[in-house]
């Protein structure tokens, strides 16, 4: 019977793959496809790499609290890009 070795990925591209998520606001399931791994893959190594910088770990309130101020940057983000666009579309037209 073979085993199949599992692979192994560098730290580095652990927390680079992570900061795509969690800095740039892409989602999960996106990111972990066009790196070709799985989405709970790159959510172990999220959850790994969060519980390591915080030194604790979050109870589920404090968890579910950080989840949601996460998607209000993401959405405040979002929308500041969205603004920006506008004021410079609207700016262009007064001209």
């Amino acid at each position: 019977m073979n085993k199949k070795a599992r692979k192994q990925y560098a730290p580095e591209f652990k927390k680079e793959a992570v900061e795509l998520v969690t800095v740039q606001g892409y989602g999960i399931a996106e990111t972990a496809r066009n790196l070709g791994i799985t989405a709970n893959m790159l959510s172990r190594w999220k959850k790994r790499i969060e519980e390591q910088s915080s030194g604790t770990r979050l109870n589920t309130d404090e968890q579910s609290e950080l989840q949601g101020l996460r998607q209000e940057v993401r959405r405040l983000r979002m929308e500041r890009e969205i603004l920006k666009k506008a004021a410079a579309f609207f700016a262009n037209e007064t001209k």
